[in-house]
């Protein structure tokens, strides 16, 4: 009934803008965490059925498998990750925001903890360094993660932080861009 839906929301351009304007004026540590084989964490709602992989034999003609979770190459895997994942940050006291579904805020006292998704990669910022370390580990217990340390690149964009801010640069993704295509020179 939903073999449609296939959308998992994203973070838009203009949100990780205000972000960084946002730790550059609080100055603020700026995290980047990439979530490792997202897909397979997200539940299935629906049943699903696969044929074999090539090579491997069944007793029996026209065997198929049962999907008991979601996989990569599903149409439905984007969206259930998402659901999984954003039904952990809000049992965990993050709050989804109305402008932005793929930005999650946390406020704890005076601790402000934020945490942007664009699919299997996350932006993670705050006030507290605990207080994003603490949600670093949480997520890593739950769906083991990379932690890419200080955001140096993200949606195609080379992040450098000096002390009079933040330069976006998209250099490297137009040079490879242009080598794809065979125009470097």
């Amino acid at each position: 009934m939903d073999y449609l839906d296939t959308f998992a929301p994203i973070a838009k351009l203009t949100t990780v803008r205000f972000i960084l304007f946002v730790v550059v004026m609080k100055n603020w540590q700026l995290k980047q965490l990439d979530v490792n084989n997202a897909f397979l964490h997200g539940d299935l709602n629906e049943v699903i059925y696969m044929q074999l992989p090539l090579g491997k034999k069944i007793k029996g003609e026209n065997q198929v498998c049962l999907l008991n979770k979601s996989l990569y190459g599903l149409k439905q895997a984007s969206r259930q990750w998402y659901v999984k994942l954003s039904s952990f940050l809000l049992m965990h006291d993050f709050k989804q925001t109305l402008a932005d579904h793929s930005l999650f805020v946390k406020h704890v006292h005076n601790k402000i903890t934020i945490l942007l998704v664009y699919v299997d990669d996350i932006i993670l910022t705050g006030n507290d360094i605990d207080a994003i370390h603490d949600t670093t580990t949480m997520l890593d217990n739950a769906f083991k993660i990379k932690n890419n340390g200080d955001l140096t690149y993200f949606l195609g964009f080379e992040v450098a932080r000096n002390s009079k801010g933040i330069h976006l640069s998209q250099r490297k993704y137009t040079l490879d861009l242009l080598d794809e295509m065979s125009m470097l020179e």
